[in-house]
């Protein structure tokens, strides 16, 4: 019967989560052979290394994102990730863009694939928004910081994709000029983005 009880605690918090990391089983003090015996008996899916989650669980757009946040919890979502998940671009990442503090390693994910971007200070700290998504809190960029990452980082993404992200932003009126001035700051790139926010004004 201890085995059964296990096993519903496991179905329980995958119920709960939405994504179930074979971590998570400390707290609930389950054994992991619990997750082999759910995985074999069809009652729970492998979605990646050491990721679960329901069969009736429906992954949305965002599973991705989710997998990936569940993994590397301190990781933000940044430039074509992040202007993916604003709606703000028609280009379509074939990598998840994570930013990381300087000195951190990139993430070992089998699935997605990841491309990892070092941050220092409050270029890192600042900006991110907590969203939920499938039952995990998704680590973002706002819109005005990811505008300004994107011209800092022009050279790894291209300077149409920001000039791209610029337009879209201002004509949707998804960040004031405000907050697009302060980031590019922030992200020294001020120079660099001044001519294309007067042309917009």
């Amino acid at each position: 019967m201890l085995a059964d009880s296990h096993s519903q605690r496991v179905l329980d918090l995958a119920q709960q989560k939405g994504l179930l990391r074979a971590s998570d089983l400390v707290a609930i003090e389950a054994p992991r052979i619990v997750l082999t015996r759910l995985t074999a008996a069809g009652l729970l899916d492998k979605v990646g290394r050491g990721l679960y989650r329901l069969p009736s669980h429906s992954g949305s757009e965002h599973e991705g994102l989710a997998a990936v946040a569940t993994k590397v919890p301190q990781g933000v979502f940044c430039l074509l990730t992040a202007l993916q998940f604003h709606e703000l671009t028609t280009q379509l990442p074939r990598q998840v863009w994570i930013a990381m503090p300087r000195g951190s390693h990139v993430p070992r994910i089998e699935y997605p694939p990841i491309k990892m971007v070092q941050m220092t200070g409050d270029v890192y700290l600042e900006g991110i928004e907590n969203v939920e998504r499938d039952g995990v809190n998704l680590r973002v960029y706002c819109v005005a910081k990811t505008v300004a990452d994107c011209f800092k980082h022009r050279n790894k993404i291209g300077l149409d994709v920001a000039l791209e992200a610029l337009r879209e932003v201002r004509s949707k009126r998804r960040a004031t000029a405000d907050d697009l001035w302060r980031y590019a700051k922030l992200c020294r790139v001020a120079n660099v983005m001044r001519p294309y926010l007067e042309a917009l004004e």
